[in-house]
């Protein structure tokens, strides 16, 4: 197990470099003028073009650049945007709201998710299959933006059920409604994987030989069944977790949650690439520690996967 996560580790360092990389001259080569609009309507004095220029290492070459810039990360300085805003003090305030949103998405969609696809997988057809299924169809087929406003508007303004705009640090209470918006769309990817996995599962050799052993329905269920089944619903559910920490950007904007979502729009917005550039980095490195954090479960859940 040690030999395969150092092997596992080494494998994503050319990821890291790779994407990192490539999100860094995205931004960075987007067209026009960096500085157009950092000194309000009137241009830039040409003494501040040349000191940013400098302090940013505008004039060297993207490689250059892209190393430099590697190395402060690497010290621990996630740069600065223009204003001389620090970028990681940035993050590490918004950071830990978009967090606790994904958080709650995620327990969302896999509580009501696993529980639909398990119900309807071990049922089979029947009315609560079809009831699932067309809700899940409806919740695929709404934007996530659509199912935001609607809620904010049936539970916020005309229900007064919750507050239609949540604190500047809210608790996981506050996060719960804006979590079903955000997990609406992976909660009937889950349903829908689980239930497809189950059935296929139902009938597997293995399954009929602990039935013919005599074995409890509620052992076969649980440890044959869905231990099995919950493989390829764990990968979705891990990796979805990054996902929705970069895809919170529009809940985020519904909700006013002052997340990564509204600083990389602002980031956006302002030409800040530094800005940009940290968080889609904190992403990545969300994105590689779930990938290995679910290979590693994989053995934990079969028995038939081991690690040399």
């Amino acid at each position: 197990m040690i030999r395969y996560i150092l092997r596992r580790l080494l494998q994503l360092i050319p990821v890291f470099f790779g994407t990192t990389f490539l999100i860094y001259a995205l931004v960075w080569a987007v067209p026009g003028d960096p500085f157009s609009g950092k000194c309000g309507q009137q241009a830039c004095p040409q003494a501040y073009i040349d000191l940013m220029t400098q302090k940013f290492h505008l004039n060297d070459n993207l490689f250059v650049q892209y190393f430099k810039y590697l190395g402060s990360l690497f010290s621990g300085d996630w740069g600065e945007t223009f204003n001389g805003s620090s970028v990681g003090e940035l993050i590490s305030t918004s950071y830990p709201i978009t967090l606790r949103l994904a958080l709650v998405a995620v327990l969302i969609e896999a509580v009501i998710g696993l529980t639909a696809g398990v119900l309807t997988g071990l049922r089979g057809k029947g009315f609560l299959d079809n009831l699932v299924l067309v809700s899940t169809t409806f919740l695929i087929s709404l934007p996530v933006f659509v199912t935001a406003i609607v809620l904010q508007i049936v539970l916020g303004v005309n229900l007064g059920i919750i507050d239609a705009s949540v604190s500047d640090d809210p608790s996981f209470g506050e996060l719960i409604v804006p979590g079903i918006a955000l997990g609406s769309l992976s909660m009937a990817y889950v349903a829908r994987l689980t239930r497809t996995s189950i059935a296929e599962n139902r009938h597997a050799d293995y399954i009929r030989t602990a039935i013919a052993k005599g074995q409890p329905n509620s052992r076969v269920i649980g440890i044959h069944l869905l231990r099995n089944s919950v493989i390829p619903v764990l990968t979705f559910l891990g990796t979805d977790l990054g996902s929705l920490m970069g895809g919170a950007i529009v809940t985020e904007g519904v909700f006013n949650i002052n997340g990564l979502g509204g600083l990389i729009f602002r980031g956006l917005q302002n030409r800040e690439s530094a800005t940009v550039v940290g968080v889609v980095v904190l992403l990545v490195l969300v994105y590689l520690l779930m990938s290995l954090i679910v290979d590693l479960l994989y053995a934990v859940l079969d028995p038939r996967i081991r690690y040399d």
